[in-house]
């Protein structure tokens, strides 16, 4: 019955007529057996001519309210069938009552109200069926049970033949289909399912086969190939669901229907899997001290999930936030089975006498300090906090480390860094500064004892990660799930991102190969459009930008730049010896005036004073492009505090 698939009125009107055709056929079947198979004689014969048109007229009406010729025969169903047979039932007793009103059934053969459903089940859901069988052989697609939903499998590689060989199994679903790329599986049979077409192809595919939904089988797609898949599945008009990607499936069974899942933002803004030099990482993390603050934020909990897979012999983790660290202690719990003892400790990194016990209970090899205020607006109002937690923060994380003899401290910087033009972005350029600051002296910015001279600095800079607390995906979900609309503070602004996994690994690898003194740059790919990333998001909801869901233009928030940049012109870059990390060469720090400096901001800290605050910050990052009438003000300072 599609062959009219541009014509719908014409195409029902057949439909219509088949079913009237099938009530009256379906009548006379039933007359003509309840008289032994012969005609009826009269005055049968009478009544039954009187009655067809009532028959047909009734459940034709009968078709009609249960939508029987809504769309096009797709395929025969379990919910087709059973509505058939209740437009049989319906229409059968609706004839009785009619023809009791008029007739009273006096003579008529009490047997046809129970033999003419049956015929008409049969009569309606027959051809349909036949119809589907046929379309299914013509277009060499398998069998597929009643009722079980169509699938399309894109990717015919291991992964997806092992999806196929579930889907037979399953009786709610159907795979008629791959969707394969490789010349040589076109026309080819895995599992008996047929690989239809290539990804291009794909929308003109799931028509002609009347697929249902699709499912994404390419665990090792790059990025560029899930945005080239996810285009293909979103102009065929269906659902479709996805694997994990591949480092994700190696401990379980890949191709599990448990493990479909909603297509992820990250699946079209990943990269390649990281390799790492494990061996490296694990000759120095193993059997250590290793400590992280902020350890139950973002980056700092999964740094600690990359740590425990080198066995330290101690992890110690320390956050200001009770309630993240008690969920990072659970989740930490799960993966301790190396043996390493795992401590959480509630501590500030500005509290000196605390952190100074803390080092020295412990004694860390390793410290990594990702305890940071992240947030540009809010710290734009509040300079007093930043440069107390960020570059305070450091400096006592610093002495505490090189008091206890620590071989390395790695600073978790960020890409805001990199010409300033917020508060929290010169604050972290400030602790860059402290880090490269005490490497060239060989000891700690603040001045500690000559135990901290073998201690190595390193810096890890990077930019945006996806799915940390408080960036803009979680923010765009929360929208779109409201309904939007998603707020969008300028339509050409980019920013760099990588996964939270991939920058936990990556700090890893660079805190061992750094000899001291090193910015390390995470390489993080081009840069993004956010406004790009809002409507993927929104498409990938399965709804319609701008139309489903409005995207609001709300204009810079105070501190914010159009674009992130990831080195400073005159730092020279260099190759490291892991192909994603790359190093700055720092430039040379003016030790004393940045300790002289660290001191006067100390002071204005602690007298309450924002002002000398953002007055202080503006003098020790040259680079600071800090705004307001705070600007004015700051030759002068820089001349009355400069050695």
């Amino acid at each position: 019955m599609a062959a009219m698939p541009n014509s719908p009125l014409s195409l029902r009107t057949l439909v219509i007529l088949h079913d009237l055709l099938m009530s009256a056929l379906a009548w006379q079947a039933a007359w003509f057996v309840r008289f032994n198979l012969t005609l009826p004689h009269e005055p049968y014969w009478s009544m039954h001519l009187a009655t067809l048109p009532v028959a047909v007229l009734l459940q034709g009406m009968v078709n009609w309210r249960l939508r029987l010729y809504r769309g096009v025969w797709r395929f025969a169903s379990l919910p087709d069938l059973a509505n058939i047979v209740r437009a049989a039932v319906i229409g059968t007793v609706l004839l009785v009552l009619s023809l009791f009103l008029v007739m009273r059934l006096e003579d008529f053969p009490r047997s046809l109200p129970l033999i003419y459903p049956i015929f008409l089940v049969v009569a309606l859901s027959g051809p349909r069926l036949a119809w589907r069988l046929y379309k299914d052989h013509a277009l060499g697609l398998p069998v597929t049970q009643p009722g079980a939903q169509r699938v399309v499998v894109v990717g015919a590689g291991r992964t997806g033949a092992s999806l196929v060989r579930e889907l037979l199994h399953s009786p709610a679903h159907a795979a008629v289909g791959f969707i394969d790329d490789r010349p040589d599986l076109q026309r080819q049979r895995i599992h008996g399912v047929p690989v239809l077409g290539r990804v291009d192809e794909l929308p003109a595919i799931c028509e002609r086969v009347e697929a249902d939904a699709l499912l994404i089988a390419v665990p090792a797609a790059t990025s560029p190939q899930m945005q080239r898949i996810v285009r293909a599945c979103e102009a065929s008009g269906l659902p479709f669901r996805t694997l994990p990607k591949l480092a994700d499936l190696v401990n379980g069974a890949a191709g599990s229907l448990a493990e479909l899942r909603d297509v992820a933002i990250e699946d079209l803004l990943g990269r390649e899997q990281v390799r790492l030099d494990r061996h490296a990482i694990d000759a120095r993390l193993g059997g250590r001290v290793v400590l992280v603050t902020g350890g139950g934020g973002s980056i700092g909990l999964e740094l600690c999930r990359q740590l425990l897979a080198s066995a330290p012999a101690r992890l110690v983790l320390c956050d200001q936030c009770e309630l993240n660290l008690f969920e990072a202690e659970r989740d930490l719990r799960r993966s301790t089975g190396s043996g390493t003892e795992l401590h959480c400790v509630v501590a500030d990194v500005r509290d000196e006498e605390g952190m100074r016990r803390l080092f020295e209970q412990h004694r860390p090899a390793f410290v990594y300090h990702a305890a940071a205020y992240k947030h540009v607006p809010i710290m734009e109002r509040q300079a007093r906090e930043a440069v107390r937690n960020n570059v305070l923060g450091t400096a006592v994380v610093m002495r505490a480390a090189a008091a206890v003899g620590c071989e390395t401290f790695v600073l978790i910087s960020s890409d805001k860094a990199v010409r300033p033009s917020s508060v929290m972005g010169a604050t972290k350029r400030l602790a860059e500064m402290l880090c490269e600051g005490a490497q060239m002296r060989g000891a700690s910015a603040a001045g500690a004892t000559d135990r901290s001279t073998s201690m190595r600095h390193v810096v890890v800079r990077f930019g945006n990660v996806l799915r940390s607390t408080g960036s803009v995906v979680p923010i765009f979900e929360r929208q779109i799930a409201k309904g939007g609309p998603l707020t969008l503070t300028h339509p050409d602004m980019t920013r760099y991102f990588m996964s939270i996994p991939e920058a936990a690994q990556l700090i890893v690898q660079a805190s061992v190969i750094g000899t001291g003194g090193e910015i390390f740059v995470l390489d993080m790919g081009e840069p993004v459009r956010i406004a790009d990333l809002a409507e993927q998001m929104i498409r990938l909801a399965g709804k319609r930008p701008n139309v489903d869901i409005r995207i609001e233009v709300t204009g810079l928030r105070p501190g914010e730049k159009l674009t992130e940049e990831l080195f400073y012109s005159d730092e020279t870059v260099l190759p490291t010896v892991h192909p994603k990390i790359r190093l700055a060469r720092a430039r040379p720090i003016d030790v004393a005036r940045l300790e002289s400096e660290l001191a006067a901001l100390e002071e204005a800290c602690a007298g309450a004073d924002e002002t000398a605050v953002r007055r202080l910050l503006l003098a020790a990052v040259p680079e600071y492009s800090g705004g307001g009438d705070v600007v004015a003000d700051v030759i002068p300072f820089r001349r009355r505090g400069a050695p």
